[in-house]
């Protein structure tokens, strides 16, 4: 009965007699209103990951009416379930910890609770990449509808969008060039509708990422939340979930090696998110599917920017959306992509992209014959500092400091860094190197978005708007500068970043592609048998803190749980 099973009767409660399991189930969901007739329909989950923490999610209310009415539409009996939602603003020490936590509670409910298919609603930064991981690992038929980006406001004549304008502004607020009153009235002003930022940040990138993998319904992942078009795709997305139950089609045939490079080629064409490389990965990795930095290397040396979005541009996600969307960068990228990857259609992307065209705004989206950068927006970095590498958004950078050696101003934690960064007796120049440490994922302080280093006051009031900054922290996808993150493995486990000095020289060379601390052999081995992490031992913590100290992988590996990922072999020790 359970192999071929739909609806209620699906995943029963054990009490040792199957029919009374389904009839007790039957006699509870009634007390709810539902009539027999309904009850015999396959049921389509929603994941609602709601939460009044969560500003990004605030119009969910509104669209899982609307993704009920398209399951109904389908034949489906709709069903909504919460899930954990991480407000990216809202968590300490930072969302990326409890990500692998959302990741469990969507897996458990999915497989816990009877249901033939589900639709995942997410946006805000990690909450995608939580509910796919999730549903990869579940791998029952599900369709993902992103939360869709905010609209942009005004400051006076300037267009505000959350959250590159966020900093900008911040930035010229500590170079004394906005009032008190100005930055406050600037606050009220970034952030006024519901959605996810307004530009191409980390929830943008991973709505693109779910769109090219084939995990949504084509032409959804930039709609504006506030836009008509977000709750029609709401109700489009619970027609297709309805479906998919009479023709499964499973995470693991959507997400495959070849759509996962499809989505490495996009991430790099629109100048994506930093972060989105530890979200693939873990992604990937639920399904065993690896994904290397030297392919990544590979593909961006011939895969071209074509997206003109800030932070490395201009325009705004409402732009992107109007200007032919992720549609439009998978037809200039069709030459280089799979295009025999299957979605969550039917489909295959090549028939997609077959059938669609349209208006496309090139001041917005280049064309590939003329793209606005030749190379993609991300690279990784190897060397003595990042055997195991690391990752700079050299489209976000400043393209003077990629061939720099400099002296290293290191900052021992976050604490450090907030304590002397601003001191006027900070024995720092322009030219130097801001170097943070134990900022990863085994740090106490959970791999925040801690890479964007403020550059020092006193440089900041002379006019100075980037340094180099490295660090084995994350950087928010909306944030722009010369910034290496990731460096793997992590300073509190002892990678040789725990190993760097106030007075080091470090050489950054992106042609090369490689970051190195130029201090002799002998020296570092000294250094290393003395180091002595800070981190409190696993065992002397509790409950989810335990949990995480104890199985979480490092940046190269998606920052996922060991025990989360397929068994195939020895788990790596190095975490």
């Amino acid at each position: 009965m359970e192999g071929t099973a739909q609806g209620l009767a699906r995943g029963l409660t054990n009490y040792g007699d199957a029919d009374f399991s389904v009839y007790l189930r039957r006699s509870f969901a009634a007390s709810m209103g539902y009539s027999q007739d309904v009850l015999k329909r396959p049921v389509v989950g929603i994941a609602n990951s709601f939460s009044e923490f969560n500003n990004c999610h605030r119009h969910f209310p509104e669209m899982v009416a609307a993704v009920k009415r398209g399951v109904l539409m389908g034949g489906g009996l709709p069903l909504e379930f919460p899930t954990i939602s991480l407000g990216e603003v809202f968590l300490s020490p930072t969302s990326l910890k409890f990500r692998n936590l959302m990741a469990m509670d969507t897996e458990e409910m999915i497989r816990a609770q009877p249901m033939d298919a589900v639709v995942l609603m997410g946006g805000c930064d990690k909450t995608v990449p939580a509910q796919l991981m999730g549903a990869a690992s579940a791998d029952l038929p599900a369709v993902y509808l992103v939360a869709g980006p905010m609209m942009t406001s005004r400051h006076g004549e300037e267009r505000l969008g959350a959250c590159t304008d966020c900093r900008r502004f911040w930035g010229k607020y500590r170079a004394g060039e906005v009032s008190r009153a100005q930055i406050d009235d600037i606050e009220s002003r970034l952030a006024t509708t519901a959605g996810t930022c307004a530009v191409m940040g980390t929830a943008s990138t991973m709505a693109c990422i779910v769109e090219t993998l084939g995990m949504c319904l084509p032409g959804t992942a930039a709609i504006p939340a506030v836009h008509a078009d977000r709750l029609r795709a709401a109700e489009a997305s619970g027609l297709a979930a309805a479906r998919m139950v009479a023709n499964p089609i499973r995470p693991s045939q959507i997400i495959t090696e070849k759509s996962v490079e499809n989505a490495l080629r996009v991430l790099l064409a629109v100048s994506g998110s930093t972060n989105a490389m530890i979200h693939l990965t873990a992604i990937a990795g639920r399904l065993g599917i690896g994904v290397s930095l030297e392919r990544l290397n590979r593909l961006s040396d011939e895969t071209p920017v074509l997206v003109n979005l800030k932070p490395m541009g201009s325009a705004y996600m409402e732009d992107f959306f109007f200007a032919g969307g992720v549609g439009a960068v998978l037809r200039e990228l069709k030459g280089k992509l799979h295009l025999d990857c299957l979605t969550v259609t039917g489909e295959t992307l090549g028939d997609r992209l077959e059938r669609e065209g349209g208006y496309v705004d090139r001041r917005v989206i280049a064309p590939a014959a003329q793209p606005l950068e030749p190379e993609g927006g991300l690279v990784a970095l190897f060397g003595n500092l990042a055997p195991r590498g690391a990752i700079l958004k050299r489209a976000a950078a400043d393209k003077r400091l990629f061939e720099t050696e400099g002296r290293a101003v290191v900052f021992t934690s976050l604490a450090d860094l907030a304590a002397r960064i601003d001191d006027p007796a900070l024995d720092v120049r322009a030219d130097d190197i801001l170097v943070l440490q134990n900022a990863g994922p085994q740090s106490e302080a959970g791999m925040p978005e801690s890479g964007y280093l403020p550059i020092p006051r006193k440089l900041s009031a002379q006019g100075v708007r980037d340094m180099i900054r490295i660090s084995d922290a994350r950087m928010s996808g909306t944030a722009f500068g010369t910034i290496v993150l990731h460096i793997a493995p992590e300073s509190a486990i002892g990678g040789p970043l725990a190993l760097v000095r106030t007075g080091d020289r470090i050489r950054l060379s992106v042609a090369e592609k490689r970051i190195d601390l130029l201090v002799d052999e002998d020296e570092l081995a000294r250094r290393r048998a003395a180091f002595v992490s800070p981190v409190p031992p696993a065992g002397t913590r509790r409950g989810y803190d335990r949990l995480y100290a104890t199985e979480v992988l490092q940046a190269d590996e998606g920052c996922d749980f060991a025990f989360c990922r397929p068994q195939v072999g020895p788990v790596n020790p190095a975490r």
